[in-house]
């Protein structure tokens, strides 16, 4: 990171601190369909304000939930309009502003944009995004190590930001971690979180998921190139009563298959759309998912399909990006 950069980002956060302080009503934030990150994220900063501005009313607002991480707790209600018009809404994790799981997010006073995302919307008066972190909650991390003569944390905080640093590194093995985000998750632990706690929580599955894994492994295929994919359609998840998230969760499934540089998931959603869940090593695959509307990291993205057709469309343009990869590349595996 460049001095300038440096500068840049200091600048980023003393703003957002001064806008903290600033306000005794506060609005936190996700994206819709939330996964470990968006919620760690969200709670674990309105605990970091909390603790260090007891006084003040944070809320954290949002339209749905994940069952997956009911265990973390749970958020508040809708507040009124009145309530907005004097308050200052953090919205983290969310790329768009057409994601962001909160209809009233716009009657607030001011805005401010935290994120990881690859930065192709900037919204709010404030908006900090560093695309090269791990996770939203890395930043959160970072956020309070800066301020950590000014803001305060404790076990539970911590456990938040740590469960959406894990999570959204893939357990620390992704490509965007760094040093730091190891340092930074180093900090977090020193709170004596509970991670044989955490880890039950977020890893243990039923036996009927597991008997529907090994049926992921039967119906899996591969393209000529290498995509290892598969199609999760509603027959499939009624047959084993999944959520929205299990079978979103069948593209990780999917990984560390050799010569299989990217593996893609389609999913079936009862309004007949395709949920599309792509990921990668080596090959960046982010540029497939914008062709189909979608976004999202380098390596890691979604996209949405709203015609079946569109699979195989998919599937055929992915299988030529990873053919001309591999043909002008060495030491993928």
């Amino acid at each position: 990171m460049t001095e300038q950069t440096q500068n840049t980002q200091m600048q980023l956060m003393q703003q957002i601190l001064q806008k903290i302080e600033q306000y005794d009503k506060i609005v936190i934030s996700r994206h819709m369909r939330p996964d470990g990150d968006a919620i760690g994220s969200t709670k674990g900063l309105k605990e970091i304000i909390k603790l260090t501005w007891p006084n003040k009313d944070v809320r954290l607002i949002n339209s749905d939930g994940s069952d997956y991480l009911a265990f973390l707790g749970g958020e508040d209600e809708q507040a009124e309009d009145e309530f907005y018009r004097e308050a200052l809404c953090i919205v983290i994790d969310t790329a768009t502003t057409e994601r962001i799981s909160n209809p009233k997010y716009s009657l607030a006073k001011e805005l401010i944009k935290i994120d990881h995302h690859i930065n192709v919307q900037p919204y709010g008066d404030v908006c900090w995004v560093e695309n090269l972190r791990s996770s939203a909650c890395e930043m959160i991390a970072f956020f309070y190590n800066t301020f950590r003569d000014k803001l305060k944390i404790d076990v539970t905080a911590a456990t938040y930001v740590f469960c959406g640093m894990v999570t959204d590194s893939g357990r620390f093995r992704y490509e965007t971690v760094t040093g730091e985000t190891l340092r930074l998750a180093a900090t977090l632990l020193e709170q004596g979180i509970n991670t044989d706690w955490l880890y039950a929580n977020l890893y243990l599955e039923d036996f009927d998921y597991l008997k529907f894994q090994a049926h992921v492994f039967k119906k899996m295929q591969v393209t000529a190139h290498g995509i290892a994919y598969l199609v999760v359609d509603r027959k499939m998840q009624k047959r084993f009563a999944l959520t929205t998230e299990q079978a979103c969760e069948a593209v990780s499934f999917l990984k560390g298959i050799k010569g299989c540089i990217a593996w893609i998931a389609f999913i079936e959603m009862p309004d007949g759309s395709i949920r599309v869940r792509l990921r990668s090593r080596f090959m960046q695959i982010h540029p497939l998912a914008e062709k189909y509307g979608g976004g999202g990291h380098e390596y890691t993205c979604g996209a949405t399909l709203h015609d079946k057709k569109q699979i195989q469309a998919m599937l055929q343009d992915g299988d030529e990006m990873v053919a001309q990869y591999k043909q002008n590349n060495s030491g993928w595996m």
